[in-house]
Order: structure tokens, then C-alpha cells, then sequence
């Protein structure tokens, strides 16, 4: 992923860095960690902490690599719909709009959030597994598709397309059984179990019988189109080889349901899942490392996999709708925190680092969701000491444990990397705790895209009945 010599992408002006953890993120001349044409520290200065920090040039890189290495080996069209949920930030759907990806929007306010910044509806998918009335009815209007996770979602869907007078696309997702995966073992994001039980047990997709019995249904309804399968094998794991599993088992069963019912395929949705690697270690427990598959690798793997099975099965090869998310914003962000309190108690060798950054603001690292730490200000200093980095909330609000370090003062600064995908989506209030800006950087330009938080902001939801007032200040 972080190997420029693989991919280089015309139109990007690409940095140097003494070392470089992405593209356009890595240490500069001064030994001060850089974002672009950006020094962090002066970011900090300049802004504030704790604070998020995205890197537009990498953005449009990743969403660049990661279509072309599935265009590439497809002879049919393809897709890339970001999954917004990974990052919902308005900047960051306008940069991709441009790019030309598409959407996959979970609930109403995602599915507004890409309208709102002109996000072509045909592009947009509404998933999700137990839809709303309202979020059908603006997908309808839209033109929005909609991929059924439930039985009753037809009458719903089909009432609303009748009553609007809309042609509706819909897809149906798939509750797939994933033998071959049966002892596959991954990280544990569904429950325990093997990668295939974890998929028999999440709440999402209908199982073969419905979606026959669905599409019998969807052929005899005006106003719906039926035109894809979908599924979302999720990020249990990063072996491309479970990824082609799944997709030789999506075309399984279309070729099951022509039979049964003579509906042809348009498209597969592959769903997301995609990950990245790094010689640093990121994602579950770290599990992402330098021998996680590339884009290209899972292209290879997934496309050959639908090719082969399609040819098989006397199947036409569909269009690709892919839904990537934190391997494409993943790695475009960092998070930064300012040092506070240490602490160390010598007799269990045991240091702590008190930062102004806390599990509200990467939630995931309470998962024990692996991020590189170093310090933005003493990027290239050798590690002295071994320290748990923690933040201020009333929890453990552990941000890394047992990490190599430099001698750390108060007011120095330690970043997190890879905190592009899923921290400012969704970032908390706990202990009344404010969310960080985010600055977007291009090349040397830095600009505000989400307002640091003020106290108002948090308080300002809260009210106080009448009676609680008069009781409260009847003394006064």
C-alpha cells in the first residue's frame, strides 16, 4: 500500500519523505512528522489539539489504485461505491464525487449527507436492516437503489415507487453460507466463531429460499427492477483467497435463481471488507502487516474468481459494484494529541503517557484496533522507553499499550496513524468530552472542514423541564 513504485497516479504531486508511512504522509527533513506539504507540528500549533488531519493527495490515490486494480482485470464495468459510514465528512464525499466513485449509504442521514453534496443517486446504495419509511422515500425520489435486506421491505418499497410514480432499482442481500470458510478463523467483529459462523449469525441478508421466493415477488411488481446481488463478508480477515470464496459463491447462486426463475444478473456487489497493510501493523490486534494482499492481489484473486464461475455456470459476466471504506479513507488520516500528565511507577516498570486524545475520538482503538504511535515532534528520535499512551476519560481509554517511545515532556506531540476511517464517523461525547477539528490538507494549504466542538454544542441538547427549574431555584 505504502510502496510507491507499484502505483503512481498522474495528476498527484507526490512527496519525498526521510520515510514515508504512506504516500503522502511520512517524516521530513526536520524530523518533525509531515501531512503533504504540511508540518504536523504546525498543524497543532495552528489549530489546536487534539485534532484530526486528512490528506486529500492520498485519498485520491487510494480510491485511484483501488479502482483500477479492479477495472483492470474485469472486463465489465465497474463500480466503486465509498462506504461513506467510514468517514462521512462532506470534503471528503465532494473529493470522491470528483474522483467519480459512487456511495454506500447506511440509514437516511448518510443517504442525505451524499445527496446534499451532489453524489450521482445512480451510484448510491441504500443498504441497512431495518429501513425506515422515510429513508425509502427519499431513495425512491432520488433514484436511489435499494438493496432489500427483509421481506417486508418489498411492500414498503413497492407501495412508495406506486405512490410517487418512480422506477425503482433494487438488489437483494444475501445471507450466504460460506462453507469453504467454515474453519477460516479471523478477528471476531460478529461474535466468536469461524469466519463462516460469524456470517451465519450477523443480522444482515435473506437466505437462498426468500430471495427466490423475493424474486418471484420483484418480477410481478411495476415500478421495481431488480439488477443486483449483494454481500459484505466484512473485515474478519485480509486473505484475498476468502474474498474469492465469497464472490464464487454470489455467483453460485444467481445461476441457482436463473434457474428457478429465469432473472438474469446485472451486477454483483461485493460489498467491502478490503483492507491494507503496513510494516507497522495496523487494524484488529495488528493483524494488518506488510504481507496483507495489496489491492491488486484481491483484484486477481475476486475477479478471476467471478470470471471462472460465470464461464462455469453459462453466465453472462456481470458489472462490479465494490463498497471499500477503510481502505480507502483508512490510511488518509492521522490523529493528533498533545502530551499532559507521565507517569511511571518504577517497582512493575510500568510508564503512562496522558494525552489530550482519548477512545471518544478513535473508538476503535478500545477494540484493540491497532494504530502506529509516534511523536509528531520527535518523529526520527530513537525509542528510550516503553509506555502505555492513554487519554483523560474515566475509563482505561487506552490509545496503545506497551509502545517503544522517545523521552516524552509535557506539551510534545504523539499521533496516531491510519485514523482516516472510523474516528471522526464516530466520534463520542463521553465525559462531556468536545470532538476535534479536521483539517483537510492539499500540497501545502491546510483548511478547517469540521469545526472543533464547543461546550454549547454538547450542552446545547440538553433541557431542563420547568418544574425542575422552579424546584431548583425556589429557595433563591
Amino acid at each position: 500500500m505504502n510502496d510507491q513504485s507499484r502505483y503512481v497516479s498522474e495528476g498527484l504531486r507526490y512527496p519525498k519523505f526521510q520515510r514515508h508511512f504512506s504516500e503522502f504522509i511520512g517524516i521530513g527533513d526536520n524530523g518533525h512528522l509531515w501531512v503533504e506539504g504540511c508540518d504536523v507540528v504546525d498543524l497543532a500549533a495552528a489549530h489546536g489539539t487534539p485534532l484530526y488531519v486528512i490528506s486529500e493527495g492520498q485519498l485520491r490515490h487510494n480510491y485511484r489504485r483501488f479502482r483500477d486494480a479492479f477495472a483492470s482485470r474485469h472486463a465489465e464495468s465497474v463500480e466503486i461505491l465509498f462506504a461513506n459510514k467510514s468517514n462521512n465528512a462532506l470534503a471528503v464525499r465532494h473529493i470522491l464525487n470528483q474522483e467519480g466513485a459512487g456511495g454506500d449509504a447506511f440509514g437516511l442521514q448518510e443517504m442525505y449527507l451524499a445527496l446534499l453534496t451532489g453524489t450521482d443517486a445512480k451510484k448510491l446504495v441504500l443498504n441497512g436492516s431495518n429501513k425506515e419509511p422515510a429513508e425509502i422515500e427519499m431513495a425512491v425520489l432520488n433514484g436511489v437503489c435499494i438493496n432489500i435486506d427483509a421481506m417486508e421491505e418489498l411492500d414498503l418499497i413497492g407501495e412508495t415507487a406506486g405512490r410517487l410514480k418512480r422506477e425503482v432499482d433494487v438488489g437483494i442481500r444475501a445471507k450466504l453460507e460460506l462453507k469453504p470458510l467454515e474453519n477460516r478463523f479471523g478477528a471476531e467483529l460478529h461474535g466468536p466463531g469461524s469466519l463462516a459462523v460469524q456470517a451465519r449469525n450477523h443480522k444482515w441478508g435473506m437466505p437462498f429460499s426468500q430471495t427466490v421466493e423475493l424474486v418471484k415477488r420483484i418480477e410481478k411488481m411495476p415500478h421495481l427492477h431488480l439488477v443486483e446481488l449483494s454481500y459484505h463478508l466484512s473485515r474478519m480477515d485480509n486473505d484475498a483467497d476468502d474474498f474469492a470464496v465469497m464472490a464464487r459463491e454470489m455467483v453460485q447462486w444467481a445461476a441457482l435463481i436463473r434457474d428457478a426463475t429465469g432473472w438474469s444478473l446485472r451486477y454483483l456487489d461485493l460489498g467491502g471488507g478490503w483492507t491494507f497493510g503496513r510494516p507497522e501493523k495496523c487494524g484488529p490486534d495488528g493483524a494488518d502487516d506488510e504481507s496483507t494482499p495489496p489491492f491488486e492481489d484481491y483484484a486477481e484473486a475476486v475477479c478471476g474468481a467471478v470470471r471462472d464461475e460465470c464461464e462455469a455456470r453459462g453466465l453472462a459476466l456481470p458489472g462490479l459494484k465494490i463498497e471499500p471504506g477503510r481502505s480507502i479513507s483508512g490510511n488518509c488520516g492521522i490523529a493528533i494529541g498533545s502530551v499532559g500528565t507521565l507517569k511511571e511507577w518504577p517497582e512493575y516498570g510500568k510508564r503512562w503517557v496522558n494525552v489530550d486524545l482519548s477512545t471518544n475520538h478513535i473508538p476503535a482503538a478500545a477494540a484493540h484496533w491497532y494504530f502506529h504511535i509516534l511523536s509528531a515532534n520527535k518523529a526520527e528520535a530513537a525509542p528510550e522507553q516503553i509506555a502505555d499512551i492513554v487519554g483523560p476519560l474515566c475509563t482505561i481509554d487506552l490509545l496503545g499499550e506497551a509502545r517503544e517511545i522517545p523521552k516524552l515532556v509535557r506539551g510534545d506531540l504523539i499521533a496516531l496513524i491510519d485514523t482516516g476511517a472510523y474516528s471522526e464517523s464516530r466520534a463520542a461525547n463521553f465525559n462531556a468530552q468536545l470532538r476535534p477539528a479536521t483539517v483537510l490538507v492539499s500540497g501545502a494549504e491546510a483548511e478547517v472542514t469540521t469545526e472543533r466542538e464547543r461546550l454549547s454544542d454538547v450542552a446545547g441538547r440538553f433541557r431542563a423541564p420547568a418544574r425542575l427549574l422552579a424546584e431548583s431555584f425556589a429557595a433563591q
